[in-house]
């Protein structure tokens, strides 16, 4: 894990030794093991990287980057290559040879090996850019979910290309740090913090993002940079396998990937929510655990809230022997260090639940704990959330009739799953584009009335099509979109900037992407069955974690008392500035400085007050 920038440009001012060197100072935090630079000029083209090294595997300087490999490629990457020891086999009966032990080398020489189809072959997550010198070209990627960032720029007057982990190292560099009035607004009034119509958008104008599963190309002296995708989930096709097997290939690919994960050369620890999700990483990790593993797992609990997971928890320290640390976050420290994760987090977000895991991982860093399996993914991919109830239903309707999807809707009543379910679900499965256009004409209408944004800024910032709703015919189709298109992504960069300013690493067996793609490759019933969600998980964790958490009944988040938070004066005071910075710079109108504060919870809708605050602190 690391942080990776660079530059390509005709001019050698743009760069001098001196503003890779700013570059690099300002994304330290991702890589405070080492650094390292490597600067060219090949046919009037300047080429400048810069790296800082987070130290996992092979941690001497033979993994140092960036690193020159056969005399022709020069690689600077972040992240991590989980299958990088497979790789390195099947490299090496082809004849290539590695001084190393780590993935990084196996990169460079896959490359050399398989060219851009390189990236195929890698179950990771990073982002990393590869210089030709040989054929005097760029080649960039981003892994498939975006649990690893890769910002650019590119200057079609100037023909200059900056790119970099984060884009605190742009701005380093001198890129104009310039709000979007588009995503800002759509922030405000819906929560958006990204353009499904456009996913390479970022809160800053000219400063785009590589999506996920898509690599950039560029040859400074052919022409600007192209971006492909490289991989997609397949949603439609299915496979025929019984319940038996089906069980079985799910718990195989999920093992793999918890072991392929828990390869490290430094202490290894894991999240604990109390959730199913953190539990079942946790009983599996027991199983396949390897000499770095500390059993350490980190938490944090809120005695006396009333979705305090502390119970639970606790039990799953017990049952597995973990040596837990837990922190309690308050209004205290959410006042003083709220701030500091906002730098962090580069873009605003939406609760107060991003403070209490960077709080979490904080904590990690205090026990020398330098990576973390965690959970996330799993509610996106097991349709884990209470709102893919009624879109499974709808879907039933359809392959079974109404008269099952109302009588299973009652069990999802039952255990919790389900609040809200009739006449206009009915429709929405019988007519889902018609669906779908309402929901798109819903939130416009929702948007228009707010009526503390200046009427010139929704004017200026308006625009239907960054508030596409996709069409729904069956479950995999929301859950496609919220995995490729708009959802799982901005969790995963909550996790990379908050784990990242720690200097701490983040893994996702969930996401291994053989493991995604095949729950998608079975029925919608794996998934949801006999009234529960992630049916499948369960059932394989079933007599392996206390029936408590396994069978747990409703979905609780992972959330802090933000609705108490809210009530605090210091937070009325931070409020108050914020709204004063919205209203002087015209996106919010001044009745806005009146308004009473209306306390909510982290995941609640509408909650308002708490994005005027991140984005009052935001544009400071």
């Amino acid at each position: 894990m690391c942080s990776i920038a660079g530059i390509i440009s005709p001019d050698p001012d743009q760069v001098l030794p001196a503003i890779l060197e700013q570059m690099n100072q300002s994304l330290q935090h991702r890589g405070p093991d080492g650094k390292g630079y490597y600067t060219q000029k090949q046919e009037g083209i300047h080429v400048g990287f810069a790296h800082n090294r987070l130290s996992i595997l092979d941690l001497s300087d033979a993994a140092a980057q960036p690193l020159r490999y056969l005399e022709r490629y020069i690689l600077i990457f972040n992240g991590e290559i989980y299958n990088y020891r497979e790789i390195r086999d099947a490299l090496s009966s082809r004849g290539y040879h590695f001084q190393s032990t780590g993935d990084t080398e196996v990169v460079a020489a896959a490359f050399d090996a398989f060219g851009t189809d390189c990236i195929g072959h890698f179950d990771g997550m990073f982002s990393l850019a590869i210089w030709d010198e040989k054929n005097l070209s760029l080649f960039c990627a981003r892994d498939r979910f975006g649990e690893k960032p890769f910002y650019y720029q590119f200057n079609e007057a100037k023909k200059s290309f900056h790119f970099a982990s984060e884009m605190k190292a742009l701005f380093a560099a001198g890129i104009e740090k310039s709000a979007d009035p588009v995503m800002l607004y759509n922030y405000l009034t819906l929560g958006f913090t990204k353009r499904p119509d456009q996913p390479g958008k970022t809160f800053f104008q000219d400063i785009y993002q590589l999506p996920p599963s898509h690599f950039l190309l560029y040859e400074p002296l052919k022409g600007p940079p192209t971006i492909s995708r490289y991989w997609d989930l397949d949603k439609e096709t299915l496979i025929e396998t019984n319940e038996n097997d089906a069980l079985a290939g799910f718990y195989h690919l999920l093992g793999s990937s918890v072991s392929r994960r828990m390869r490290s050369d430094v202490p290894l620890g894991t999240s604990l929510s109390g959730g199913l999700d953190s539990s079942a990483i946790i009983s599996v990790a027991a199983d396949v655990a390897e000499e770095q593993y500390t059993h350490k797992a980190f938490s944090a609990v809120f005695p006396g809230f009333e979705k305090d997971e502390s119970t639970r928890i606790r039990s799953m320290a017990d049952a597995f022997h973990l040596k837990l640390h837990t922190v309690t976050p308050d209004a205290d420290a959410f006042a003083q260090q709220l701030q500091a994760v906002i730098i962090a987090q580069e873009e605003p977000f939406g609760s107060a639940s991003v403070f209490a895991q960077y709080m979490v991982y904080a904590k990690a860093k205090e026990q020398g704990v330098k990576v973390l399996l965690d959970g996330q993914g799993a509610d996106e991919m097991l349709a884990g959330y209470s709102k893919y109830t009624h879109w499974y239903l709808q879907e039933l309707i359809q392959s079974e009739g109404w008269k099952k999807a109302d009588a299973l809707s009652q069990k999802f009543r039952d255990n919790g799953f389900l609040s809200e379910w009739g006449l206009k679900n009915r429709l929405a499965a019988m007519f889902p584009a018609v669906a779908a256009n309402q929901l798109e004409k819903k939130a416009i209408r929702q948007q228009r009335s707010n009526r503390y944004i200046s009427n010139e800024f929704a004017e200026q910032a308006s625009d239907s099509r960054s508030v596409y709703k996709p069409t729904v015919e069956k479950l995999s189709d929301i859950q496609y979109h919220d995995i490729m298109v708009m959802g799982l992504e901005e969790l995963l960069r909550f996790a990379d900037r908050n784990s990242m300013a720690h200097g701490r690493e983040i893994r996702l067996p969930f996401l291994s992407y053989e493991l995604v793609q095949y729950v998608f490759s079975l029925p919608s019933s794996y998934r949801m069955r006999d009234g529960y969600t992630k049916w499948i998980l369960r059932k394989t964790m079933d007599k392996k974690l206390p029936s408590e958490i396994c069978w747990q009944k409703g979905k609780i988040g992972f959330e802090p008392p933000q609705k108490q938070w809210m009530q605090q004066p210091d937070f009325h005071g931070l409020l108050h500035d914020a709204r004063k910075k919205l209203v002087e710079r015209n996106i919010c109108h001044k009745r806005l400085l009146d308004k009473p504060v209306v306390p909510a919870d982290a995941h609640e809708s509408g909650n308002f007050d708490f994005r005027s605050l991140i984005a009052g602190m935001w544009i400071g």
